[in-house]
């Protein structure tokens, strides 16, 4: 079985019963979405110092090898990156963001920093927040930018 994620019900007694579903399956009486579907990924990372000039030209170097990438915002010490994936669910828009990082490291230059933060919604979610103006502003200018 693949990923699982676990399930609580409230047993007799009030104790929590766990139910294992695997990653991707659907309850009874859940229609399929349509496929693929649009997430928005926001991908912290930070870890020990590095030149601001070098941290920069890594992201942007980044963004030329991915143009999928809207903004980045970055310090000496941390990053921030969102972008707009494009996956059949969460769970493997997540599993592109995790890797992102890593297996970019060494052709952009990527300072040897660690995942701190992933948040990944989908289109609606994202639109929602922005109307009820407590999301991200809209990725706008498109680039690197300092915090």
């Amino acid at each position: 079985m693949g990923e699982e994620r676990a399930l609580t019900s409230v047993a007799a007694g009030g104790e929590r019963a766990l139910t294992s579903v695997a990653a991707g399956d659907r309850y009874r009486g859940e229609e399929p979405q349509d496929l693929p579907r649009l997430w928005h990924v926001t991908l912290s990372v930070s870890g020990d110092e590095a030149p601001l000039k070098e941290v920069r030209r890594a992201l942007e170097q980044l963004a030329h090898d991915h143009p999928f990438l809207l903004t980045s915002r970055y310090a000496n010490d941390h990053a921030e990156i969102r972008y707009w994936e494009e996956a059949r669910d969460l769970h493997d828009a997540a599993a592109v963001a995790l890797r992102l990082w890593g297996e970019h490291r060494q052709t952009a230059g990527l300072p040897p920093w660690e995942i701190v933060g992933l948040e990944v919604i989908d289109r609606q979610t994202y639109h929602q927040r922005i109307a009820e103006g407590y999301g991200p502003p809209p990725a706008s200018p498109v680039g690197a930018h300092p915090f």
